[in-house]
């Protein structure tokens, strides 16, 4: 199974910002088939390749229908995983 990591940064053009994109990384780890680390200019998410596509389809999906026009910003890199540790 390969492994893909994601850097996202949703970008909503109208409306309540802070919650479209708390509703989008909620969205990306609904399934259970990512794990997610937020910052302050990032959501990076990892897991096997069809997990991390299909969530980012989703939420995106689910995104546009919420919030109208948004940007999304992505970086992908195959064959790794974001290593949570116990802090977070």
């Amino acid at each position: 199974m390969m492994q893909l990591s994601a850097e996202l940064s949703l970008y909503p053009l109208e409306g309540d910002i802070d919650a479209q994109v708390l509703a989008f990384i909620e969205d990306l780890v609904q399934t259970g088939a990512v794990s997610a680390v937020t910052n302050t200019m990032s959501t990076q998410i990892s897991g096997d390749w069809d997990g991390v596509m299909t969530a980012v389809n989703g939420a995106l999906k689910l995104s546009a229908q919420r919030s109208g026009r948004q940007v999304l910003v992505a970086k992908f890199l195959p064959c790794h995983r974001i290593e949570v540790g116990p802090e977070g």
